[in-house]
């Protein structure tokens, strides 16, 4: 058995706020790392200590292992919980936190090593007789062998990071003049996010569903599956909503991909909580996508459908216990939405922003997992996600219903979010048939009769459990798929507009603590409050009047200005100062919260006063160049 003390959380955010309170549930010690625009955050006020690691970037912080192993040793931490995202599948990570005698939260380095390169995923997946797609068994070289590829299986393919995860470094392929742009944008947000640009390719599913299953392995040879989930309501391939159990699957396939689960697992000798991520044909075919060696960010369904703590279960298997289980019994379904810093109104356009009101949704069945609070500011720098709203009942019908209500209840002011795009989806039979077959009259909780059709004795069950097997038989019902945002949903959101939102308030109140850092470590002082707030002779220092920050409204395209439509960080300049563009040409492309966004030429003419470079900053409604007839 291997005991340890004191966690390292190697993380931000929500997840960190996740793994911070199951380490306080099981009496361990803990210590959150932050980036300097972290400074005050959610997860670094909850630790029982907190370490700085400098800069303002991801690479400067947060996946930096030296800073964060130095952390680990000025705290006196002797384990590490990586999250996920960041290095959380970074072998290098992984076995450097090994070699410095601390214990490792998550698979072996050699797991990850094998299971997070895709292409060798896919190889022992091949092995195993798991489900596959045709694909490459090694890392294309460049646009030209994926051409070749193309002319081969025909379109639509994925351009997928070998090293990639969450949805960033894939792109789909559906023309052939996309090929060469979209290999390049692949490559490029691989090595942003993953430090690695290999890419590999395979057939492409059109229109499919995307299930998981929730693995968890002990070093004793065990392995469960925890839940199926289905996760096909995403944009850019970045998922927005999750359920668990995967509604609509028949036995069969829920036997394969339990199968499939368990036998790549033992394959690879994986020790710890892992996905394995599977495509649904239209047809039923099931196809291995890849396996991601951590804790997912929908880890909370599958939770609260078996009562199991998915990051305690780590902590155990961390030490060395036996699961002591089998495959968990489902009990309920349970859904999972994102609250995202985005615009649903513009195509889930990034907006970073302050959160000037944020009041949560409580009641029955629902639960809230969230790293900020009123008042912070979003920074463009991380992940767009906020908050997750996980409600939960005793059937869909039941979890859908109190979604309404919930997603009702909250309320964000100050910048956009996709609360909109949630609340939409919820009233579409595409996704929510169960509530567009019964009417609202009827009963909501487990298909038996309501107080107004009680007392209609075994004809009310009867005709109920007829519904039920109606349902049960009828998946085409249940129709969205992983492109169904971009293909199919009727979005009639109007775009966030920030005249209308909640004004900031002008004044500040007057603190009656610092925050300090001393050596890299973060303390709090007690100080009169004309002190703490930085005051000198009854002025601010500095003589200015501090204001909290606002949000920005996203900029439209106006006569010859091309404006940015987002702050972000530009990452490709495509076109010259001075040359030809027809409408659509991409000129350059932007950055923020993780996501590219190609911003292209609104008409035909000739650029000028293009100055951007690559790495330089904009903001949302800053005029990049002016496209002249």
């Amino acid at each position: 058995m291997t005991e340890f003390t004191k966690v390292l959380i190697a993380n931000r955010g929500e997840i960190a706020v996740r793994v911070i309170r199951a380490a306080q549930d099981e009496g361990l010690a803990t210590v959150a790392v932050y980036a300097d625009p972290d400074r005050d955050s959610v997860h670094v006020r909850m630790a029982d200590e907190a370490y700085a690691l400098g800069g303002a970037t991801a690479a400067d912080s947060y996946l930096s292992i030296p800073k964060i192993l130095a952390a680990a040793r000025a705290t006196g931490a002797d384990a590490v919980h990586p999250g996920y995202g960041f290095l959380s599948e970074n072998a290098e990570f992984a076995q450097a936190v090994i070699d410095a005698r601390l214990t490792w939260i998550g698979p072996s380095p050699k797991a990850i090593e094998t299971l997070g390169d895709k292409v060798s995923a896919r190889q022992l997946a091949e092995r195993v007789g798991a489900p596959l797609a045709p694909g490459t068994k090694e890392p294309v070289k460049d646009a030209k062998e994926v051409m070749r590829f193309a002319e081969k299986q025909g379109l639509p393919l994925a351009i997928k990071a070998a090293y990639g995860g969450g949805g960033r470094g894939i792109k789909v392929v559906r023309e052939h003049d996309e090929i060469a742009e979209l290999f390049e944008s692949a490559v490029r947000e691989a090595v942003s996010a993953f430090g690695r640009g290999e890419c590999f390719i395979e057939r492409f599913l059109d229109s499919p569903r995307h299930v998981e299953t929730q693995c968890l392995a002990d070093e004793h040879g065990n392995v469960v599956v925890v839940s199926t989930r289905d996760c096909s309501l995403q944009r850019r391939n970045q998922k927005l909503v999750e359920e668990a159990p995967a509604p609509f699957l028949t036995r069969a396939q829920n036997r394969q991909l339990y199968r499939s689960s368990k036998a790549i697992m033992r394959e690879a000798g994986y020790v710890g909580a892992g996905t394995c991520e599977f495509l649904i044909g239209q047809d039923g075919t099931i196809s291995f996508l890849e396996v991601n060696t951590r804790l997912q960010v929908e880890h909370p369904v599958s939770e609260e459908v078996t009562g199991l703590d998915l990051v305690r279960e780590q902590f155990r298997i961390a030490r060395g216990e036996r699961l002591g289980y089998e495959d968990p019994e489902i009990r309920g379904h349970s859904i999972e939405f994102r609250i995202n810093g985005e615009d649903p109104g513009r195509n889930f356009m990034p907006a970073p922003g302050t959160l000037e009101t944020f009041d949560l949704p409580h009641g029955p069945g629902v639960r809230v997992d969230s790293g900020v609070h009123a008042g912070e500011t979003i920074s463009g720098a991380f992940d767009s996600m906020i908050a997750k709203v996980i409600i939960t009942g005793a059937t869909r019908e039941q979890a859908l219903r109190r979604a309404r209500r919930a997603l009702k209840e909250m309320k964000v002011e100050g910048m956009p979010t996709v609360l909109p795009f949630h609340r939409a989806v919820l009233e579409d039979p595409a996704f929510a048939p169960e509530l567009a077959l019964r009417s609202p009259s009827q009963s909501t909780a487990g298909g038996s009769g309501s107080a107004t059709t009680a007392g209609h004795g075994n004809a009310v069950s009867q005709a109920a459990e007829r519904l039920a097997r109606r349902r049960a038989s009828a998946p085409e019902s249940f129709s969205v798929h992983t492109r169904w945002i971009e293909t199919e949903f009727d979005n009639q959101i109007p775009p966030y507009n920030a005249l209308m939102a909640h004004p900031a308030h002008d004044h500040e109140e007057p603190r009656e603590s610092v925050v300090m850092e001393v050596n890299g470590k973060r303390i709090t002082v007690n100080l009169p409050a004309a002190l703490a707030g930085g005051k000198v002779g009854g002025k601010p220092a500095g003589g200015k009047k501090r204001r909290k920050a606002r949000s920005t409204s996203a900029a439209a395209i106006s006569g010859d200005d091309l404006t940015s439509p987002m702050q972000g960080t530009i990452v490709k300049v495509a076109a010259k100062d001075g040359s030809k563009v027809a409408e659509g040409d991409l000129v350059l492309v932007l950055e923020a919260m993780k996501m590219e966004q190609p911003i292209t030429a609104h008409k035909s003419g000739r650029i000028k006063g293009l100055k951007a470079k690559a790495g330089s900053t904009v903001t949302a409604g800053q005029v990049v160049a002016s496209i002249i007839d």
